[in-house]
């Protein structure tokens, strides 16, 4: 497949960056906010946001099992930042107020959310990509980190000691947000992951 079609989950967070990020990398990309639209793509980015609001508009708009099938099928699935929290296997914090992130348990991970602090401890900062020959810019806000990983699990990139990038056969999770840099390297690595090339 020349450009395969990447949708991006499209119920809250930065939609719109993933989108510009994918066509750079050699993708279409399209959002996602049906379930037909789940079983018509190659690919799916979920973007940083909030991944309580995320996981309960999944339950109230009947996609979260949906999604979670699709996942367990194969679909190769990017996670940034909310998008990591959600394709965790288990979320350490998961949620306050009564309301809980539900994992899509697609990457066999355990993720601390807000690890890095609050919003006032945001960041950026070059990490090391493995795979990568330079430096990757990398803008952590309200950041999670790995806190456990499972056989199988290839840890891609850390950060003040844990785990901020993770890759497990067609699934790819960061704790940051490369789609807010000009840097279209991590994009056009899972553009080649869904591809089969990588």
């Amino acid at each position: 497949m020349s450009r395969p079609r990447i949708g991006v989950l499209a119920l809250q967070g930065d939609t719109r960056e993933h989108l510009a990020a994918l066509r750079d990398a050699g993708a279409d990309s399209l959002p996602v906010r049906r379930r037909g639209e789940i079983e018509a793509i190659d690919g799916l980015v979920i973007p940083g946001g909030e991944s309580t609001t995320m996981s309960h508009l999944l339950g109230d708009l009947d996609l979260l099992e949906p999604l979670r099938a699709r996942l367990a099928d194969g679909l190769p699935a990017y996670g940034a930042c909310a998008g990591m929290i959600m394709l965790a296997s288990e979320i350490v914090d998961a949620g306050a107020n009564g309301r809980q992130a539900l994992p899509l348990r697609a990457i066999d991970m355990t993720v601390r959310r807000n690890a890095f602090g609050r919003q006032v401890d945001s960041f950026e900062g070059d990490v090391e990509f493995a795979g990568l020959d330079d430096p990757v810019r990398a803008v952590f806000i309200r950041a999670p980190w790995v806190e456990r990983v499972g056989d199988g699990v290839q840890v891609l990139a850390t950060a003040a000691g844990h785990a901020v990038a993770v890759r497990q056969g067609p699934m790819l999770a960061t704790a940051f947000h490369p789609e807010m840099t000009g840097d279209r390297r991590i994009h056009r690595l899972f553009v080649d992951m869904v591809r089969g090339d990588a």
